[in-house]
């Protein structure tokens, strides 16, 4: 690693935290940049990442706590879901090819980007699902947790808030939810040998201080701080890996 990359990844991995502690989507950035400025295969990327995301929900979820906000009473209900979720995710999306897995990721980023850029609105009627409907949504995202990591924070925010969260609660439950599910998914990566410790190392120090910085932001409402960069640094990655320059 050289010290260039470190900067930048380090820098993405502080830009990154700071965006999933406010909504979601911080991954696409450190992903991409780790593939491509990090010389990391798709897969080692996409494993590296998940350390960088469980160190900044620990921190988010402090920052939540220290402003007098948890989500963990709210976050048991779907737990169970998002946990076989996630493992199965990780477990199938693991098994692709780094070319493969590459190609995908960088056709989400734009739908992603485009989800983060519209906020979810908040449900003036709490809205009752069924405890069936419950499982299989939340499984779903846990499925999708485990494979892309990238803008579950998003869709889960969207859940939440429909079911009557404001939308700092949604968020305090979602960095506790993306905190279990990476606590899952993450020993797959690891055992199948699909993490670089020096790359995880430098984003995770990245990450630590956004999800703090985010956490506090949220809650102050400073959620259109970073989205500009965001934005021009997600469209040119996501570009360039599926292979437009």
């Amino acid at each position: 690693m050289t010290v260039t990359q470190a900067i930048v990844i380090v820098s993405a991995g502080l830009i990154a935290g700071i965006v999933n502690a406010m909504a979601g989507g911080g991954s696409l950035l450190t992903v991409a940049l780790l593939t491509i400025f990090g010389d990391l295969p798709g897969l080692v990327a996409n494993g590296t990442n998940r350390v960088g995301v469980a160190v900044q929900n620990i921190a988010s979820v402090a920052g939540y706590r220290r402003e007098g906000i948890s989500g963990l009473s709210r976050a048991v209900p779907v737990l169970i879901p998002i946990i076989i979720g996630s493992i199965f995710g990780s477990l199938v999306v693991s098994s692709l090819t780094s070319e493969s897995f590459e190609r995908v990721f960088g056709v989400l980023m734009l739908p992603i980007l485009f989800l983060s850029l519209r906020p979810p609105k908040v449900s003036s009627v709490e809205i009752t699902w069924r405890p069936i409907t419950t499982y299989v949504v939340f499984f779903a995202i846990g499925i999708y947790g485990g494979a892309f990591q990238a803008g579950v924070g998003l869709v889960l925010v969207v859940a939440l808030a429909r079911s009557g969260l404001d939308l700092v609660n949604a968020n305090a439950v979602k960095v506790f939810v993306i905190l279990v599910l990476t606590f899952f998914a993450l020993p797959v990566f690891i055992i199948r040998s699909q993490v670089d410790w020096g790359f995880a190392a430098v984003l995770a120090l990245g990450f630590a201080l956004g999800g703090w910085i985010g956490a506090r932001l949220a809650v102050r409402g400073g959620d259109r701080v970073i989205r500009p960069v965001l934005i021009i640094a997600v469209v040119a990655l996501a570009l360039r890996m599926i292979g437009v320059f």
